[in-house]
């Protein structure tokens, strides 16, 4: 059996008087993509911010790539890539000129790197602009590139803390194809999202983590099964949402959930819905709010934590 691209246990952090991580343990399969959704200031970033050797963990073990995050953070270092919210790209240099330079950094010779760069270049569909400065790309070419250059060195495990935030729909879902090709080709992603279609396209289990510690794991279809079979929704004369009722998918269940809003004296004029429950029921039943993103709100994550 192969051994987890990513196993913690019991980790731990504190800055001050607050608990970020309390006692926080994974196991993340080789190859796959790993999801970590949580409110904002639940530890997600903080999680990352550690197993990528950015700053160290009061207790606990955690092991990246079969290396010790302890005993060889260096190593760890070499094996793995991290990319965040905000493309970390030279935006005077052309998209050629940041890959060949990071290539040379990492040991290839000039040759090599010249080689390494037209490789990704093709494999990000960023061909076309190699010879334009970054400073004129768009965001989603940015993001491409900065994923890009994470992968010169090719490492089995990548770390996306966010990386889809302020894309455009498009950008979006094309970042998503190039993480599924990561994937097949064998490296493991851990993966921090506000928006739960994201999880729920991309990941192969998710993590949700509130208050420090994870409080469900599953697939996307286990974690949506604990909520019911489906909800119905009462909705204004103008589509707007006013209730929303989980049921277990009976029709006993169903009439209960009827039989609510029939006891409700404002209920002229309101039409009812029935759907499936989405990632965004599983994270309001779990941590009692929805996430920023289901509210338009693209806010930041615990930044403010590791300033601390």
């Amino acid at each position: 059996m192969t051994a987890p691209a990513i196993q913690v246990r019991g980790l731990r952090k504190i800055y001050g008087d607050a608990t970020v991580l309390d006692g926080v343990d994974l196991s993340i399969e080789t190859g796959s993509i790993f999801a970590l959704l949580g409110p904002n200031g639940a530890g997600k970033t903080t999680l990352i911010t550690i197993l990528a050797t950015l700053t160290g963990a009061d207790s606990g073990t955690a092991m990246v790539a079969g290396i010790d995050l302890a005993a060889d953070p260096e190593g760890v270092r070499e094996a793995i890539s991290l990319t965040g919210q905000y493309a970390a790209v030279d935006q005077v240099l052309t998209g050629e000129e940041n890959l060949r330079m990071l290539a040379r950094l990492s040991g290839f010779t000039s040759a090599g790197a010249r080689d390494r760069a037209s490789e990704l270049l093709e494999r990000f569909e960023l061909t076309d602009a190699a010879g334009k400065r970054v400073g004129s790309y768009s965001g989603g070419m940015r993001r491409r590139l900065d994923l890009a250059l994470g992968l010169v060195a090719e490492p089995p495990v990548v770390f996306l803390d966010e990386p889809t935030t302020g894309l455009d729909t498009r950008s979006r879902q094309a970042l998503w194809r190039t993480i599924r090709e990561l994937a097949a080709h064998g490296t493991t992603i851990l993966l921090t999202t506000q928006y739960l279609e994201e999880a729920d396209a991309l990941a192969d289990r998710i993590a949700v983590l509130d208050g420090g510690r994870i409080v469900a794991e599953g697939t996307p279809a286990e974690l949506k099964a604990r909520i019911g079979g489906e909800v119905v929704e009462l909705r204004s004369a103008d589509d707007a949402l006013l209730r929303e009722i989980p049921t277990d998918g009976s029709v006993a269940g169903l009439q209960e959930a009827m039989d609510l809003i029939a006891a409700d004296p404002g209920r002229a004029g309101l039409r009812v819905s029935v759907r499936k429950p989405s990632l965004d029921d599983v994270f309001l039943a779990l941590t009692g709010h929805r996430t920023a993103s289901s509210h338009g709100d693209e806010a930041t994550t615990e930044r403010e934590e590791l300033a601390a």
